[in-house]
This record gives C-alpha cells, sequence and structure tokens, in this order.
C-alpha cells in the first residue's frame, strides 16, 4: 500500500491505481470525457489535467500512476485554468445546437461547459462544419460535428465486442469516425456505444426525437429478456416506456446490456393486444365482470374438482412472489402436487458475453420456492393427465402453454381452464377464465438471475392497482423502491394487477386467511420458508442484489453513481 494525498486528504491505496481510479473510489470527482474503468487509457480529451506538486506541469489523471508520497491538486488555480484551456479547445468547433440534440439534459459537454468551462470563447471564426445524419448501422446514427473525438465507441468495438468496426480518419480538425470499408456498426451490443457517447454525437435510430431527459421517469429495474438479468433504467413518458438504458452492476452486466434486451423487452409492454380486467367465457366469448365475481365463480369451479384433478403452471417469467404464492396455493389450499412451469431455452442463441440461451429471467427463481424441477418431468405428467382425463382443471400463470405443441394437442380435454396473462394469446382463447395480470415493468418483486443473483424489478408503468398500493406507501417506502411514482400523475391505463394479488383474491374467495397486501409481505413469507432466501429482505437485496449462498462483497465505486 502506498499514501497519496489529492486535495488536502490522505488514502490509502494500492501501487498502480492512476490516479483519477483513486480520487473517484474516495468521493474526489475529476472531470474527464475519454476514461471509463472499462476501456483502456487512451489520453484523448486533455480534461482530467490536475496538479501534482514537484512535477513542471499538469499532467492527465487518467494515465499517471500514484506514487508514494504524490500531492495531487485538482482545484488549484493551475489545474482550473487548464481545464477552462481545454473545454475552450473542445467548444471551438462544437455545434451551438443543444436546443435539437437528443443528448440535452444529459450531456456531459453540455454541463462541463456549465461548471469547468470560461463561459465565454476567444474564437469567433466560422466553426468547421463535417457530415451529419451519417447511418453507421442499423440502429446507430452519427453527427460528426458533436464528436469530440474521445475513441469511447472505438475502444468498446475493439476492446470489449472483440470486432472493431469504428476507426479514426483524417487529423487535425478534420478528424472524425468511419467505419472500416465495407463494414457497419452492426454487433448484437452496438448500441452500448450510445451510451458512452459523452455528448449528443452517436444517437438512437429509435429514440430521436422522442423526449428530453427531463421529460421522462427513471425508473431502476431489471431486463427480462435473458437470464442474466440486466440491470437497466427504464425511462417512461406519459405511461410509455420510450427506451431502455443499461445501469451498472458488477456482478451481473458490468456497464452494458444487448440490443435486443434494450429494444424488444418493452414492446409487448404496450401491444395492442393487452387484456383488460377479470373475463369470463360466456357463449364462446370472453366477457368482462367484477374482480370480485370472477374470483367466486373461479373458487366455484376449483372447488368441484379434488387435488390431483388440478394442476399448476408457473412462469419463469413471473417474479419470485408469484411462483411462491402459486405453488403455496396448490400445495396449501388445493392439496395438488402437480405444478411446474414451461422452459424457455433456445439452444445456440447465447454468446460468450452476456446473452443466455434461456430466454427467462426467472427460471432459477421459479425452481427455487419448490414451481417445478430443472427436467421438467412433472410437465410430461401433467400433459399426460389431462390426455387422460386425470387432470381436469389446470391454472396457467404468466406463460402461453399453448405455444408448446403437447398442450396445444390437450388444453381442449380440459373442463377448466384458468389463465392469468397480460395479452391476448392463443392460451387466453381456449380459456374458460381469464385474470388480467401486470407485466414485468408494471411490477414490484423480484428476480433470481442463472447465476442465483437475486434482483429488484420496480413497477415503471403505471396500472390501476399498483398506482393504488404505491399511494398507500410512505415516502421512504417509495425511495427505497426507486419507482417513478411521483412522475405517472394522471396515467393509470390497465386494469392488471400482479399474479401474486390475483392468487391471494382467489385464495381468500376459497377460505384461505391470506393477508398479502403488498408483495414485500409475500417475500417476507417466501424468507421464511424457502431455505436459501431465509433472512433476506428487499432492503438488503437493495439497488444491486445478492448472489445466494455468497457474501456480499461492495466495489470499490460504482462509475454510474459518480456526478461532479
Amino acid at each position: 500500500m502506498i499514501t497519496v494525498t489529492i486535495n488536502g486528504r490522505e488514502i490509502q491505496t494500492e501501487a498502480g491505481k492512476t490516479v483519477i481510479e483513486v480520487a473517484l473510489a474516495n468521493g474526489i470527482y475529476i472531470p474527464h470525457f475519454c476514461w471509463h474503468p472499462a476501456l483502456s487509457v487512451s489520453g484523448n480529451c486533455r480534461m482530467c489535467l490536475v496538479e501534482v506538486e514537484k512535477l513542471p506541469k499538469q499532467v492527465i489523471a487518467c494515465s499517471t500512476n500514484c506514487t508514494d508520497g504524490m500531492v495531487v491538486h485538482v482545484d488549484s488555480e493551475k489545474a482550473v485554468r487548464a481545464r477552462e484551456a481545454v473545454m475552450e479547445f473542445i467548444l471551438i468547433n462544437h455545434p451551438l445546437d443543444c436546443p435539437i440534440c437528443d443528448e440535452a439534459g444529459d450531456c456531459k459537454l453540455q454541463e462541463y461547459a456549465y461548471r469547468f468551462s470560461r463561459g465565454e470563447s476567444r474564437f469567433d471564426e466560422e466553426k468547421n462544419h463535417k457530415r451529419k445524419r451519417v447511418d453507421l448501422g442499423p440502429h446507430v446514427v452519427f453527427d460528426a460535428e458533436r464528436c469530440i473525438s474521445c475513441s469511447r465507441c472505438i475502444r468498446f468495438c475493439s476492446e470489449i465486442i472483440k470486432d472493431p468496426q469504428l476507426t479514426f480518419v483524417e487529423r487535425g480538425d478534420r478528424v472524425t469516425i468511419e467505419t472500416f470499408p465495407g463494414e457497419k456498426l452492426d454487433n448484437p451490443y452496438s448500441m452500448n456505444v450510445i451510451d458512452l457517447c459523452p455528448v449528443g454525437a452517436l444517437t438512437s435510430k429509435e429514440f430521436r426525437f422522442k423526449a428530453r431527459a427531463w421529460d421522462m421517469s427513471r425508473t431502476e429495474t431489471v431486463c427480462p429478456d435473458c437470464a442474466r438479468g440486466c440491470n437497466i433504467v427504464a425511462w417512461v413518458r406519459k405511461n410509455e416506456i420510450l427506451k431502455l438504458t443499461p445501469r451498472e452492476n458488477p456482478r451481473v452486466n458490468q456497464y452494458w446490456m444487448c440490443d435486443r434486451g434494450r429494444l424488444e423487452s418493452f414492446q409487448r409492454v404496450h401491444a395492442d393486444d393487452r387484456l383488460d380486467g377479470a373475463m369470463f367465457r360466456r357463449h364462446g366469448s370472453l366477457e368482462r365482470v367484477e374482480w370480485a365475481t370472477a374470483f367466486a365463480a373461479a373458487a366455484d369451479e376449483l372447488k368441484k374438482r379434488k387435488g390431483s384433478e388440478v394442476a399448476f403452471i408457473g412462469s419463469a417469467r413471473a417474479t419470485v412472489e408469484d411462483n411462491f404464492l402459486l405453488a403455496k396455493f396448490a400445495h396449501d389450499i388445493l392439496s395438488s402436487t402437480l405444478v411446474d412451469f414451461l422452459p424457455h431455452v433456445i439452444e445456440g442463441d447465447e454468446d460468450d458475453f452476456l446473452v443466455r440461451a434461456d430466454k427467462a429471467p426467472n427460471t432459477a427463481g421459479a425452481l427455487l420456492v419448490g414451481v417445478g424441477s430443472s427436467g421438467h418431468e412433472m410437465k410430461d405428467r401433467i400433459v399426460d393427465g389431462i390426455a387422460r382425463g386425470q387432470i381436469k382443471a389446470l391454472v396457467v400463470m404468466d406463460d402461453d402453454i399453448a405455444a408448446d405443441p403437447s398442450f396445444a394437442a390437450v388444453l381442449d380435454k380440459l373442463e377448466f381452464l384458468l389463465v392469468m396473462a397480460s395479452h391476448d394469446t392463443a392460451t387466453v382463447g381456449s380459456a374458460h377464465m381469464v385474470f388480467s395480470s401486470a407485466t414485468w415493468a408494471e411490477k414490484l418483486g423480484t428476480f433470481v438471475n442463472f447465476e442465483r443473483h437475486i434482483q429488484l424489478l420496480r413497477p415503471a408503468v403505471a396500472t390501476a392497482e399498483n398506482k393504488r398500493w404505491m399511494g398507500g406507501l410512505s415516502q421512504s417506502r417509495l425511495d427505497r423502491f426507486g419507482t417513478a411514482y411521483d412522475r405517472w400523475g394522471k396515467y393509470s391505463e390497465h386494469d392488471a394487477r400482479p399474479s401474486w394479488q390475483i392468487l391471494t383474491g382467489l385464495a381468500r374467495s376459497l377460505g384461505a386467511k391470506w393477508s398479502y397486501a403488498h408483495p414485500e409481505d409475500v417475500f417476507e413469507a417466501a424468507a421464511k420458508e424457502v431455505g436459501d432466501l431465509y433472512g433476506m429482505t428487499y432492503e438488503k437485496i437493495g439497488r444491486r442484489g445478492i448472489r445466494l449462498g455468497l457474501p456480499v462483497e461492495e466495489p470499490a465505486f460504482i462509475y454510474d453513481d459518480i456526478h461532479p
């Protein structure tokens, strides 16, 4: 260990660490454009200039290693003047188009111009003009005039994706970025360069001109696209998700997410085939009824069958809380052991970075709380039991089992099919009763990824029901859940309920004294009954989750949380 002094603070650190790493890890902010903790050091921007005693001139903090006894001044007069000069230089040719730039409100250059620049420029020559709206690939548009040549996007392709698709061309004030001849910026993670870009040079084709940062609520949640469970931020305006961006978690997805998860996982939330309310089938079509009426009718149907005549299909796409109550409902109320879920594995559709072949976010969580087994032998028993007429009723939660050929062939043999679903599916088309369930973006709950990392899913979109129970929470509880409830305003579209709540209402109609009023209540019950969850709480899970069975090791610092 060595001792360095930064801004008058003595800090113990490991030899070989750079000044910027040590400073940021200890809450001392050094402005920077080109440096990123996951990328190699390039030293392009010079924004991180600091003063080091006994050295003849300022040095860049990103490539200067700390030495024992080093004394660093981040905010000395020399360091401040050096940063002002760098900002003035960067802004010589940068266009003054913040009002029409997608990055406005979330732009590091805009922020630094306010905090660290001179406030005026000594250059009044016409700015250098470069190409605008350059199509780099299927998802990314490049504005060469806005680029500050930080090289983050170039290094990401070369070092993280191992597919060098971008490079600098020309020199001096004519330098710009291009794809290699015959290449496009087209890889499964190409849109991460948009997040990396500290200015508005790289923008998303799908999101361009839709909203400003200050118009959207920001909810920290988890991607439902595969078993990785990438940490993400859902950006919502008028109760509609407009984009998803990655959120740093060193133990799960580092700083990144795949393009498919970014673009496809929220599209279904707002699809036209969303279900609304409770329904049961009359004269061949589903008719909407009051929830209480539907609960009573469903309870009457289930009472007619013995435990072995009722089976249950859970879902690896539903939360731990949903699956825990489904298993509890089956075992404790209807005395049925016929519980399983469908796998969603697409063999070969994975890579050695983030994407997993298992396209469900909570397979490990469903198994953890006793819904099925890894071999899914129970699923085959259920199909066989329906075909033989031994299983007369089936309860399906948040999955389209009719997409499975074995189930599709036997569903018409059931006397009673109860389905919890968020969208109209082939399974809903065969159902005798349907309860509209909330999507992943409307739920508070937990997912467990393939590495047994349990994480909190938070509601980003309002339904009539989640708005009601969130409205009854204290501000401290709302802050802990990290939801953007205060931005939901008047928006309350779908009459959909989370599946744990539907099961609670159904259980009460069958005489059970379940008193779960909130998903946290369900999780606390699971934490008392499921061994691997003993002692677990939402508060302990926190913003970035916990690896079950392993001690919590906090990273030195979280880059996403660092602000000037």
